[in-house]
């Protein structure tokens, strides 16, 4: 009992830490080094401050969803948002107003992004912008972000839109137009705060609600197989 809780612990503390991180961590490091220098409990805060770094930047393993026609949540954070938009243009899925489902991160949460489902990459564009608080709805709109599309096999297209806040100030993508990815695959990272938007198909509802917990990789937002499910929560 007592080696079990003990190696449970241990995943929860030896959490694996996304290579993007390393080299801010090497720079908190030797800033609280150097603090050290000064003021021991300046040390003392730096070391706090390096750890949230590398907590910040970790890699949990995921168990990701296997069965077919699923969408899973791209990021960890908080389902902010639950409204039918136009998509945007560059994102290649047509005039007709889509549902699009937005999860927000703090800095408390992993910001490594999964894709929502496996498939091509058909487009991939970044937009420079403001850096409005990323829980607004206008965020979508003006804020710095990156326009990721998923095609898969049977033609279906996924739209998925990482959002900077007040906070991120660096958007990083790891595909290209013709990756083909599966699902749950790391795709991208956004650092310290910041939003992502998935686009469902035309007639799929959301299996989530407003103020719901999203894991990446794990969380299921729709089922594309059985479309007309209810949203929870709401009156059918």
């Amino acid at each position: 009992m007592t080696e079990r809780y003990a190696m449970n612990m241990l995943k929860i503390v030896a959490v694996p830490m996304h290579k993007e991180g390393r080299k801010f961590v090497a720079i908190f490091a030797a800033v609280t080094l150097l603090l050290g220098l000064i003021w021991e409990p300046l040390f003392w805060l730096g070391v706090g401050a390096t750890v949230w770094c590398y907590y910040f930047f970790r890699d949990p393993v995921r168990v990701i969803p296997q069965q077919e026609g699923l969408v899973i949540s791209p990021a960890d954070g908080v389902v902010s948002l639950i409204e039918d938009v136009t998509p945007a243009a560059d994102l290649g899925l047509g005039d007709a107003p889509l549902t699009r489902v937005s999860v927000f991160m703090n800095v408390f949460n992993c910001h490594v992004n999964r894709a929502p489902v496996a498939g091509t990459v058909t487009n991939v564009v970044y937009h420079h912008g403001k850096f409005l608080n990323a829980s607004l709805d206008k965020a979508s709109e003006h804020n710095e972000r990156n326009s990721v599309t998923i095609e898969t096999a049977q033609g279906v297209r996924i739209g998925v839109v990482q959002i900077a806040g007040l906070v991120a100030r660096r958007i990083v993508c790891f595909v290209k137009e013709g990756d083909t990815l599966s699902a749950g695959h790391r795709f991208g990272l956004i650092r310290f705060g910041s939003r992502l938007d998935i686009y469902l198909p035309l007639g799929v509802l959301p299996l989530v609600s407003v103020g719901q917990t999203a894991v990446a990789g794990e969380t299921i937002l729709a089922d594309i197989l059985n479309p007309d499910q209810s949203r929870p929560g709401l009156p059918e």
